[in-house]
């Protein structure tokens, strides 16, 4: 099983956020009936109020599970990705996606 990490960087400002955030809430009911997935879960920073803790207000990181990267690859083409990716394009500046596996 692969887990992935989209880190997604929004635009400066809560609304931004926001609605890359409402638009997740719109289809993870269906991520989550694809076949191979496990898991998809959009995580926003808790404000712990550490001085260890790094944050970034704009910033939205997904976790996901999937089976395959062919898993992973069916989900980024099927239709409900295609229109989140159209609705949220004026709120999201750039997404960094790493696929990992077990260390050990």
């Amino acid at each position: 099983m692969l887990t992935v990490i989209a880190d997604i960087r929004t635009r400066p400002g809560q609304h931004h956020r926001q609605a890359v955030l409402d638009a997740f809430a719109k289809i993870v009911p269906s991520v989550l009936q694809e076949a191979g997935c496990h898991g998809y879960a959009p995580l926003i920073d808790h404000n712990a109020q550490v001085d260890f803790q790094a944050s970034s207000p704009d910033a939205i990181t997904m976790v996901e599970k999937w089976d395959s990267v062919a898993h992973l690859q069916a989900h980024l083409n099927t239709a409900h990705m295609k229109a989140w990716a159209e609705e949220v394009k004026d709120h999201v500046l750039d997404t960094r996606i790493r696929i990992l596996e077990a260390g050990i």
